[in-house]
């Protein structure tokens, strides 16, 4: 049944589901399309019997009490009661389980994706699995783009990778959703997860990949000129595959915050 119902969804071209919570979304998008398919055929009918009945041709003096059966009013209500099911029974708990359920597993990738006109920069945590506290008046367009507290010690190993959220398949992730300038979304098609970026808001996310692949990342809010061109690379790789590449950036991100540590401390000693 959930096949016949979700079926509509890759009729109308949607791009297959990747997250663990995505068939929950696919599932409920089925019966809102085949509920807006039933009431869109249905009122063409009505339209069609209503224009013929009530043509100037027949009726040339205006009825102004019109059609005075009950039928439209049963399927009004019969509407809204379909309308609040759907946000009732579907939506409402989805909501919920996305809102309160936040994943606590030592596997759980915490990372910050922070946008601005008109790109994506996203920050992992090193190999201490921590990211480092932030603020935007710490941003340097040269030095410091995710605004990093440098004096942070759970920052040292921090890396930030700009363009592409790359990501393990099979472990939760949590993505810390900012902005520098106007309000952008962070749309995540494939993981059925979208979520505002608004300057001086920390919001949040999270969702579970559960296939591999590359795909787009798209801003979901008209944000300036750029606004099309606001995109970057999602890419969800196998878990081993992601755990070294993680390693090597994050030693790499550590051994430049040292150096930078002992450059520092030369003028002071002196």
């Amino acid at each position: 049944m959930s096949l016949k119902i979700d079926s509509i969804n890759v009729w109308l071209g949607q791009t297959a589901n990747a997250s663990e919570h995505g068939g929950l979304v696919d599932h409920m998008l089925g019966f809102v399309h085949w509920f807006m398919v039933v009431l869109g055929v249905g009122w063409s009918i009505y339209l069609a019997i209503a224009f013929y009945r009530f043509r100037q041709k027949k009726t040339a003096k205006a009825d102004y009490h019109g059609f005075r059966g009950h039928a439209t009013t049963h399927i009004e209500i019969g509407v809204v009661i379909v309308e609040a099911i759907l946000l009732l029974g579907f939506a409402f708990p989805l909501w919920s389980r996305q809102a309160d359920e936040y994943p606590t597993s030592p596997d759980t990738i915490r990372m910050r994706a922070l946008g601005e006109k008109f790109l994506w920069n996203f920050q992992y945590p090193g190999t201490d699995m921590m990211l480092s506290t932030w603020d935007l008046r710490n941003v340097d367009g040269a030095t410091n783009t995710m605004g990093k507290d440098l004096h942070d010690p759970n920052g040292k190993d921090d890396f930030v990778n700009p363009g592409t959220m790359k990501l393990p398949v099979g472990r939760p992730v949590i993505v810390d959703v900012a902005s520098k300038d106007v309000i952008h979304n962070l749309a995540l098609v494939p993981m059925r997860a979208a979520q505002d970026a608004t300057p001086g808001v920390k919001s949040h996310m999270w969702f579970k990949p559960t296939k591999e692949g590359s795909w787009d990342i798209i801003c979901g809010q008209l944000c300036g000129p750029g606004h099309a061109q606001m995109k970057a690379i999602l890419e969800v790789v196998p878990a081993a595959e992601y755990d070294a590449w993680a390693k090597e950036q994050s030693e790499s991100a550590k051994k430049k915050a040292d150096a930078a540590d002992a450059a520092a401390a030369k003028p002071a000693a002196h």
